[in-house]
């Protein structure tokens, strides 16, 4: 922490991208490393040591790296110390074991998200895209902020495992207070208008950030406010859980009437998200290794889907898919990555998403057959608008829309060859089971 806040001040002063890129790698190979070999800091009462919150760490570095990489505007001081500040608040968020500390930087994570947006967004919309942002995340955040201020006075502690082991357990009204400030973040459908439009808006690194690990923050609030406040599953769990699935299978094909190819990966995220949503509200074994799972596979492949909707975007100067056609004939390498993560995001095999998807099977099977039959149509309809996608872009002849496009850059590709070899932690499966040396 204290050397991304290092890098964070000395890239304001100095702008010096090189210095950064180096210490962004640096510190993702010291974290795969530390996790691939189960090393961890001893907890304490400010910071929590498990295998997810490493794992959410490496992705976030990962992925600030990558962001600045794959973006080709022009880098100045404030650009890029937003997006380290943005790191730097969710490391802090995601290494608490203070419940308090842990919403304060939950909270300011939207700071940086939201000058990304206002300040290099491409359209004027971007400033009523920012507003439901905040709007929608703060709002639905603060009546739980009210409930953990109050569990906290209740039980005499702040931290996230002793309010686990000395609270009771609860259900009912106060799980949808919890949960909402969490599912709004995934978010959840019914509550996911703002991410389309901040999407659709933000900048490559905006989107970047937004659907690779901020979208994540929802998830792992869930499990460890699961954990601080020993939920159970009652009627009103099963009604919310219902309309989890229901609402993932709705988004998924919404994405097949999508003509804006950042709408589109943004209303995937939602179906994705879903099953991150219904695996920790479960709250079992498969269903929490799957959302883990889910969790930072997604986090490279759509990161990876929007760095090739804007290189798209740089050929054809538009995201309107019936105008982006025939890539396959003149920019065969771009052609051959959007099979890549397009076959990766529909959980082709052997792929972490794969995994992650069959992994909650099981569980909706013992809990109901609906919520089965839900997830397998989710699953067809995901495997339909990925071809979709990838036809409808690459194949047919080619538009006269892509003959003054940029040539793909070196950084470019390089920036996608890295989105898909974290992917290869499959490999390594143990590293998704949730411990803690808290």
């Amino acid at each position: 922490m204290l050397t991304l806040l290092g890098i964070t001040f000395s890239c304001f002063f100095l702008a010096s991208w090189g210095s950064v890129s180096s210490s962004l790698i640096m510190l993702s190979l010291v974290s795969l490393l530390g996790l691939c070999n189960h090393f961890s800091l001893t907890g304490n009462l400010s910071f929590l040591s498990t295998n997810v919150s490493a794992l959410l760490i490496l992705l976030s570095c990962l992925l600030c790296f990558l962001s600045l990489q794959c973006t080709s505007e022009v880098k100045s001081k404030f650009y890029v110390t937003c997006i380290l500040s943005l790191g730097l608040f969710l490391l802090l968020a995601f290494s608490q074991s203070n419940s308090l500390m842990f919403y304060i930087f939950f909270e300011a994570s939207l700071i940086p998200t939201l000058l990304l947006i206002v300040g290099w967004g491409y359209q004027p919309e971007r400033l009523q895209a920012g507003t439901y942002m905040m709007l929608y995340t703060v709002g639905a955040s603060l009546p739980f902020l009210v409930l953990l201020i109050w569990q906290c006075i209740n039980c005499g502690t702040m931290n996230m495992i002793v309010l686990g082991e000395v609270s009771m357990a609860y259900s009912g009204l106060l799980s949808f207070i919890v949960f909402g400030a969490f599912l709004v973040k995934l978010p959840m459908y019914t509550t996911h208008l703002w991410l389309p439009k901040a999407h659709v808006e933000a900048p490559l690194a905006g989107s970047m950030l937004l659907a690779g690990i901020l979208l994540k923050l929802g998830g792992y609030g869930i499990m460890m406010m699961s954990m601080s406040f020993n939920f159970f599953m009652s009627n009103a769990s099963w009604v919310l859980l219902s309309l989890i699935m229901w609402g993932g299978l709705l988004a998924t094909m919404m994405c097949l009437r999508q003509v804006d190819v950042k709408a589109l990966v943004a209303f995937s995220s939602v179906g994705h998200m879903s099953i991150v949503a219904a695996g920790l509200m479960m709250d079992h074994t498969w269903g929490v290794l799957s959302a883990m799972i889910t969790m930072v596979a997604h986090g490279f492949s759509s990161s990876a889907l929007f760095c090739l909707a804007y290189f798209s975007y740089s050929k054809s100067h538009t995201r309107n898919i019936p105008y982006m056609k025939g890539m396959l004939v003149l920019y065969p390498v771009m052609s051959f990555w959007w099979f890549v993560f397009c076959c990766i995001n529909m959980a082709a095999p052997p792929t972490l998403n794969l995994l992650g998807e069959l992994s909650i099977v099981p569980v909706l099977w013992n809990a109901s057959f609906s919520l089965a039959l839900t997830m397998a149509l989710m699953v067809f309809f995901s495997a339909s608008y990925n071809m979709y996608l990838y036809t409808s872009i690459n194949h047919g002849s080619n538009s006269s829309y892509l003959t003054a496009g940029v040539p793909l850059k070196s950084s470019w590709l390089q920036g996608l060859l890295l989105h898909s070899i974290p992917l290869a932690l499959i490999l390594k499966c143990n590293l998704f089971m949730y411990q803690t040396n808290g």
